[in-house]
């Protein structure tokens, strides 16, 4: 449950949570970044699917298009207002379902007849009479106007302007508030001015409608205003107001709530889909050229009939010297007279990107479980198989998100999804990315820490190799304490208390470092662990904190080796001496190796521990290397060390020992030296002769005993041996016919099992 517990609760998986949390908040919150994210990825959905360009019947509204070409033959703008007097004639005689103007006309003419001649010099008083006398230009409009169904537009602005009062304008708009004290215009774009046109015909005109819009913070049109704010009124854009006119309504009904606008209506079968600001959400098609008709066309006559008649018609202007450039999703330059076309086409269409208020919950429900998943499987499975999770809740998110844009139609299994759903699956992919990302590097860095935890801990006692095995592969490594089969190795200097008499404390610690530096690379690199020094006392040990199948093997290799550096070291250590004036006593040292079972791991207290390894095949080690000298070895081992290795080394039977602190006896054996000295004749002669001893001893046969023991001695003389270790068998035979001597006179019991209890350690 502990165990649980702490997985559950990593450190890894606290900061995953915390960054779910974050991304699931600053969803919630919507700041611009968050939501330029969502409009980017519909705009790619409408650039590579955008609305079908319906054919010419099913184009509902034409625009009178004050082109460059127009304006070369007419003259600039603003043009005489008997000239737009004439394109609505014109237009209203080829049939025009009406007119709209995306131009508003706040100034008078000033072509009008009447002022003339404040900017002419010399007519006479006749003149002057006679054109003051002549209908201004704009009260021909106006009659034009009047006779005509005419839509004008009107302009906000943000800032506040001085603007001339007009005759109050034809209310639109009705408003039904659902529920008290409802104020929707807080929820609609307010304008400080509102510039009009001259009074003399817009008091003519059928409709009124504010052809401002609205662009995103980056410039680009996607959701388009149906109502706007000002004063104390509400009032219509111009396309919302084209189809009341249209449609001869003589209202638009709104209704609202306190949360926004609720429903937005021209009449019972054509109703917009606002959202709450009174924004309407139009798919947009690529810009179509053939929809534009020259206004130089009109005004001569030559324009296609078709093109007009029927039509909603709306006058703008594609010039580039006019200002009327816009942005959206399909297009990154579109005259905006365009997009007021293109919402009327999509209400009357009927094609809307739709959003609905459910997507928030599901993609808040995407964000959660993709995190969640993330959470539990990175720190568990791995970046390998955290990658496929992600990729496998990316794809399918992006599919539907892509499906339910474009729409699916699979008549087999009756499932028709007719599209422009908008569902934000970006931000989701993102935060999960992001998780995946942040939860992988950390794991990464949580390895790397142990890593070099790992180095940091075992280089002082592990080969450079070992370490980077170790480091690369921390599963190998357990720790804590943990029971295996494993090799120990005690090395003592003999002598060491009459050697170290000669030296001050300096010179004491200088001769330590130079005997136990070849020592340690000795076992170090035969894939043994330094436990610890004891002073001159080496302790080693095989097959931790890496699997090491052949640990007796190796660390009886290592005794070896470490006997072979002894005599190199002697020879420095005697020059130093003489070169100092003081006498040399050369260094011995006695090895211990046992195998058995163990339990390795950390071994202390919180504040500080040891990797080290305790068990009775511990003190066993340590109580042979204590004994080495007694039988004249440099190297004594363990009865299963040595059974693991007296196939591949050269070991002799040295006694059935019951060594101190232990109650059983133990078979003990000499290492003398490898796999070619046991191949010897010699060695497998002086071998068996041992063995031989060692049987009749044990059966209390104690002069035929004796006599091997004399031919033993013989044997390893130093002109036959043909060992390199100091190793000499005198004392093993004087050991020995000592206690036959001694048990001669004293015979041991008739049960006796030939166990030597020893008094020293």
């Amino acid at each position: 449950m502990l165990k649980f517990l702490r997985s559950a609760f990593s450190f890894e998986r606290l900061l995953g949570m915390a960054l779910l949390a974050g991304f699931l908040t600053l969803y919630v919150v919507d700041p611009y970044p968050v939501e330029f994210l969502r409009l980017k990825t519909f705009d790619y959905f409408q650039q590579v699917k955008p609305r079908e360009i319906p054919p010419p019947q099913g184009k509902p509204v034409t625009i009178i298009d004050l082109d460059e070409e127009s304006l070369a033959e007419i003259g600039q703008w603003p043009w005489p207002r008997t000239a737009v007097a004439k394109l609505i004639g014109n237009l209203m005689q080829m049939g025009a379902a009406l007119v709209a103007f995306d131009i508003v006309f706040a100034e008078p003419d000033r072509m009008n007849p009447n002022r003339i001649p404040d900017t002419v010099v010399g007519l006479d008083e006749a003149t002057i009479a006679k054109l003051r006398a002549l209908p201004s230009n704009d009260e021909i409009l106006a009659r034009m106007v009047k006779r005509s169904r005419v839509v004008l537009g009107q302009a906000g602005y943000w800032e506040k302007l001085e603007s001339k009062k007009g005759p109050p304008i034809k209310k639109s708009v009705a408003l039904l508030k659902q529920g008290k004290n409802v104020e929707p215009s807080r929820f609609l774009p307010r304008f400080q001015s509102l510039i009009r046109n001259v009074p003399v015909f817009e008091k003519e005109a059928t409709g009124h409608g504010i052809f401002s819009l609205v662009p995103e913070p980056d410039g680009i049109v996607r959701r388009v205003p149906t109502l706007f704010a000002f004063e104390k009124g509400l009032y219509p854009s111009l396309s919302v107001e084209m189809l009341r006119v249209a449609f001869n309504r003589k209202s638009i009904l709104v209704k609202a709530n306190a949360a926004g606008i609720t429903y937005l209506g021209v009449h019972k079968k054509l109703q917009l889909p606002t959202d709450n600001r009174g924004r309407v959400w139009p798919y947009f098609s690529k810009s179509d050229k053939s929809k534009y008709v020259s206004a130089k066309d009109v005004l001569n006559g030559t324009a296609d009939p078709s093109l007009i008649k029927g039509k909603l018609t709306i006058v703008g202007t594609s010039a580039v010297g006019l200002l009327d450039i816009r942005a959206v999703p399909t297009e990154p330059v579109i005259p905006g007279v365009e997009v007021h076309v293109q919402l009327i086409e999509a209400a009357l269409h009927k094609k809307w990107l739709s959003r609905p208020n459910y997507f928030v919950a599901a993609e808040l429900s995407l964000i959660l479980l993709g995190g969640l998943l993330m959470i539990i499987l990175v720190p568990w499975a791995g970046a390998k198989w955290g990658m496929a999770a992600f990729l496998l809740v990316a794809g399918g998110a992006g599919a539907t998100s892509w499906y339910l844009f474009a729409g699916i139609d699979v008549p087999m299994i009756g499932l028709n999804l007719p599209g422009r759903l908008l569902f934000d699956s970006g931000y989701a992919i993102i935060s999960i990315l992001f998780m995946y990302m942040v939860l992988t590097y950390t794991s990464y860095a949580r390895e790397e820490a142990e890593r070099r935890q790992t180095r940091d801990a075992f280089s002082k006692y592990l080969s450079p190799d070992m370490v980077n095995r170790v480091a690369e592969n921390p599963g190998e490594l357990k720790l804590g304490g943990d029971k295996r089969e494993m090799t120990l190795l005690f090395c003592d200097v003999r002598g060491f208390t009459t050697i170290s008499e000669q030296f001050d404390a300096v010179g004491l610690t200088a001769l330590i470092n130079k005997l136990l530096t070849p020592l340690t690379n000795a076992i170090l690199d035969r894939q043994g662990t330094v436990d610890k020094y004891m002073g001159d006392c080496i302790m080693a040990f095989w097959n931790a904190p890496l699997d090491d199948d052949d640990h007796a093997y190796h660390g009886c290799v290592s005794a070896l080796a470490m006997l072979a550096e002894m005599g190199p070291l002697n020879d420095r250590l005697e020059v130093e001496a003489e070169e100092e004036g003081r006498k040399h006593i050369p260094l011995k040292v006695g090895l211990g190796l046992n195998s058995g079972e163990c339990v390795v791991g950390n071994m202390g207290s919180d504040q500080r521990f040891d990797y080290s390894v305790l068990g009775d095949t511990v003190n066993l080690a340590a109580r042979l290397e204590g004994q080495s000298k007694s039988y004249g070895m440099n190297v004594v081992l363990g009865p299963t060390t040595n059974a693991a290795v007296e196939d591949r080394m050269a070991t002799i039977d040295l006694d059935f020992i019951q060594v101190k602190g232990k109650t059983e006896g133990t078979y003990i054996y000499g290492l003398m030296g490898d796999a070619e000295l046991k191949a010897s004749p010699v060695f497998v002669n002086v071998q068996k002769k041992i063995q031989d001893a060692m049987e009749s001893y044990r059966q209390q046969r104690f002069d035929e005993a004796a006599e091997m023991f004399k031919e033993i001695r013989v044997l390893g003389d130093e002109r036959h041996r043909p060992w390199h270790l100091d190793v000499n068998l005198d004392v093993l035979c004087d050991l020995y016919e000592e206690r036959i001597a001694e048990y001669k006179i004293n015979p041991p019991a008739a049960d006796w099992d030939g166990v030597f209890i020893a008094t020293t350690k």
